[in-house]
Parts: C-alpha cells; structure tokens; sequence
C-alpha cells in the first residue's frame, strides 16, 4: 500500500490497466485451457467406450447364444458365464496403448488384458468408482497415476442382455494420457508466454498513452508553479482537445484570467485610494502647516483654512463610507430583502428624482406589474447614483427616462439619458472603483463657468456591488452623441 501511494498518477494508471489487463488475459487462457482439457479427455473416453463396445457385445451377446432345440423349437438363452468369456473379454480390448481388466459384482478381478511386455498395466480399480459401475451408471471416466505416468480410466458395466438391468460385473480401461497431457502443456506455454507478451507490450503501451494523455496535467502543474511563483500571464493553452483535460484546462485559463484580471484590478484599487487619499490628504498637511506659522491672528485666514480641512475631512469619510459599503455587498452583507413591487418603487421615487435634475426631463415609462425580492434602500441607491451619473452628463433640456420590464426568470430596470455616451474605450472600465473616464461634455449638466463635476469614481462601482449582491446583473450600452443606457436584471 506504502508503495502504491507512493507512485505517481501516470505509473497507478499504467499499473491498473496492466493489471486489469493481465486479470482479463489470464482467466479467458484459464476457461479455455480448462474446457480444451474437458474436450479432450471427454473425446478420449467416448473413443474408448466406442471401441470397446462391439467387442463387449460380441462376447456377451453374440457367442453366447445357444442353438435351436430339435424340432424346431427355441428355449431362453442363458445368461453369459462372465468367468468363462472373462480372459478372452480382456485380451480382445488390450492393445498397445490400452489396458482393460475384467471384475465380477464383488470387485474381484478375474482377468488381465496384458499378455506382451509392450502392451501397458492396468491401475488397480477404485472401489468408489467401479460400485458406481456395479449400481448401472455408464459414463464413468476418472484419470489417475500410477507407475510415473497419467492415466486415463473408463468403467463399463457389463450387463446379462442388452435390455436387462442386471450387473455381471464391471470392465476397467485404460489408457495413457501423455499425449493430452503434451497438447495440454504446449498449450499452457502458448497462453504463458502470450500473456506475458501481452502484459510487457500493455505496461509499455500503457506507459506511452498514459504519458501523453496526462502531459496536460504535466503541463498544468508547471504553470501553477509560475502562477504561485507571480507569473501570472501563464495559461495551459488546452482548449483544443475536447476530453476532460481540456475541459480542465479551459477552466484552469478562466479561473487564471480572472485570478490575473482580480489581481490588476487590486493593484489599480490600491493605486487609485492612495492617489485619492493623498490629494485631501496634502490639502490638510497644507492647511495645518499654515496654522502652524501663525495664522491664527487672522481669523477669516484662519476661518477659510478650517472650513477647507472640513470639507477634506468630509470628503475622506466619503470615500472610506463608500469603500466599505462596496466591501461589504461584495460580501452579500446587509441585503435586506423584502417583497417589492417595481412599479410602486420607481413611481414613490419620481419627484425626488425631478428635484435632483438640473434642467432635464425627467420620464417614467411604465412597465408591467412586476414584483423582485429586493433592499429598497439600496435600490433606492442604486436609481440614484445612476440618476446623478446621467444629470451630470445630459446637457440641460436633455431627457433622463427610467422604466421596467418583464424578463425569463426575473425583471429588468433600466436608465437612459441622450446624452454624449461614452467613449468607446471607457466602457470596459466604468464599473472599477475610482475609474473616471473623459468629461463627455462640455457644458453636459451644468452652467457655464462652473467647473466640470468630478468624484471618486466610486458610484458605479457601488451600483455593480448592490446588483450582484442581489444575485442580477448589469449591462451597459452607448453610442456616442445618442446617450447611455443602464440595463439591470434582477432574479424573481
């Protein structure tokens, strides 16, 4: 066991194929060697019992028919005189290769076939085997040694007619089995040496197939090295081949690409809060330093710093809030949800929505009744981040709508404005914390001499978190000059 476990995979497949293999070789050579066996020396005793048949029936039956009375007329025949006919019985079934022996109901045998040196010994008779003979059973074979050699021995019950049932005694043949017994052995060795043949050939063939179809694993295991090692652009590069190792390998990319794309998008998160942080940051380093020489003795001076380290300080706790609230969802935590019916939700949300519009139209398209398991809050959320994101970039007298509708296994509330889009090569990046893409436009949601309106970036990032933590998804769509449109799915 100690060894098995210590083997590699490659060597445990080739072992079992092998040993399944030499299993399945060596009993099909078992069953056939045995019945080859079964068929000889079965053929064997039909041709002794078939050769010794017309000589018993001259014996018993032919010569020992009495003649006519005179007159005409028959009496009985008497039964055979087994005694009598016992050596003449013997001497006519042995040959060169045949011993026969002739035994009365007691066992007790009245004559020997054996009358040249060259014709063989009779085994001595089994009681077990010729009182089976005695009792009337013909088909009475059982092979034995004796005098070195292998022996084959047939008992033939000797009866008083052919259609009588009574028992004059019993005759034994036998004859060797050395020429079986060859045929047998060439036989075994055939099987032996087949069967080794096959098992080097199969551990060897075994051993090739098993290295190539595992050569992907070999592969895999390399680049999860590299992997935990920091190369994290190595793929297995597998997808081709259709079996579970490609399979396995088409996974194995998936999960490295995303293991790769979680590890960028980390580092552009850290990157981006240190440069978020380090601008209010400074902005009170400043501050506090100018307090430091003195300013104190200027109070408006000194009023205008602190109001400044103020909104620092609240745009920090901002930041921080909203990092947290992203962490969190992203965990599934605190989701409440509850029973919430679309149409009700966006229509209670509709006059707020018109006071945060700067100059837009604001429209509800109704939907159907439809009913999600959701957080109203942070629905609620969600509508308005997206609604501040597009009020931000629709130039006055743009139009905002939002609506819903029926979806396969769910809902779908969606967001649109018309006003610039955005840039083709922002897309893939608007839901990654503090990303902000280019300004759309220049006067998009604003008065002129006011300065374009920049955040964090983290409002979409925040929107993406609460979907998914509702188990839905986002999607976005936009053409640049003809709007933006946020589409999200909901599970029922």
């Amino acid at each position: 066991m100690r060894l098995w476990r210590g083997q590699t995979l490659r060597v445990k497949l080739t072992m079992l194929y092998v040993g399944l293999l030499a299993a399945i070789l060596l009993t099909l050579g078992t069953i056939l060697y045995l019945d080859n066996q079964r068929f000889l020396v079965n053929s064997l005793a039909t041709r002794m019992r078939a050769q010794a048949k017309p000589i018993i029936e001259h014996w018993l039956f032919i010569d020992n028919t009495a003649p006519p009375l005179l007159g005409g007329q028959s009496h009985e025949t008497p039964p055979p005189d087994l005694a009598r006919i016992a050596p003449f019985l013997a001497r006519d079934l042995t040959s060169r290769h045949t011993g026969a022996l002739v035994l009365d109901t007691k066992g007790k045998v009245l004559a020997r076939g054996k009358r040249l040196p060259e014709e063989p010994d009779s085994p001595p008779p089994v009681p077990a085997y010729y009182r089976k003979a005695l009792e009337g059973q013909k088909e009475i074979s059982y092979s034995t040694h004796f005098q070195g050699a292998h022996v084959l021995v047939v008992l033939i019950p000797l009866k008083t007619s052919p259609e009588s049932n009574d028992i004059l005694g019993v005759v034994q043949i036998s004859s060797s089995l050395a020429e079986i017994d060859s045929i047998l052995f060439r036989q075994r060795l055939v099987l032996m040496v087949g069967i080794g043949i096959a098992v080097v050939l199969g551990t060897l063939l075994g051993l090739f197939f098993t290295t190539s179809t595992l050569k992907g694993l070999t592969k895999m295991v390399g680049i999860c090295q590299a992997i935990s090692a920091g190369d994290l652009g190595q793929r297995v590069g597998l997808a081709q081949r259709r079996d579970e190792i490609g399979r396995l390998s088409e996974a194995f990319d998936q999960m490295a690409d995303r293991i790769q794309a979680s590890f960028e998008a980390q580092k552009r998160l850290v990157a981006n809060a240190a440069h978020e942080l380090r601008t209010p940051l400074t902005a009170l380093r400043g501050s506090l330093e100018v307090l430091l020489r003195g300013v104190q003795d200027d109070p408006a001076a000194s009023a205008r710093l602190i109001q400044g380290m103020y909104q620092d300080v609240r745009r920090l706790s901002s930041l921080c809030e909203q990092l947290l609230s992203i962490s969190r969802l992203e965990a599934s935590v605190n989701v409440q949800k509850r029973p919430l019916r679309l149409g009700e939700f966006l229509a209670g949300l509709l006059p707020q929505l018109k006071l945060l519009s700067r100059g837009q139209r604001v429209l509800l398209q109704k939907g159907p009744e439809v009913e999600i398991p959701a957080d109203p809050d942070l629905l609620t959320q969600i509508v308005l981040n997206l609604f501040d994101n597009a009020a931000k970039h629709t130039p006055r007298g743009g139009e905002i709508s939002l609506g819903w509708r029926a979806a396969p296994g769910g809902a779908e509330l969606w967001l649109s404005d018309n006003g610039p889009g955005i840039d083709p090569g922002d897309l893939p990046h608007i839901f990654e914390p503090f990303f902000r893409g280019r300004v759309r436009s220049e006067d998009a949601g604003r008065a002129p001499g006011r300065e374009a309106p920049q955040g964090a970036g983290l409002g979409l990032a925040l929107v993406k978190a609460i979907v998914t933590a509702h188990g839905g998804s986002i999607t976005t769509h936009s053409s640049e000059g003809q709007g933006t449109v946020f589409t999200m799915f909901f599970p029922a």
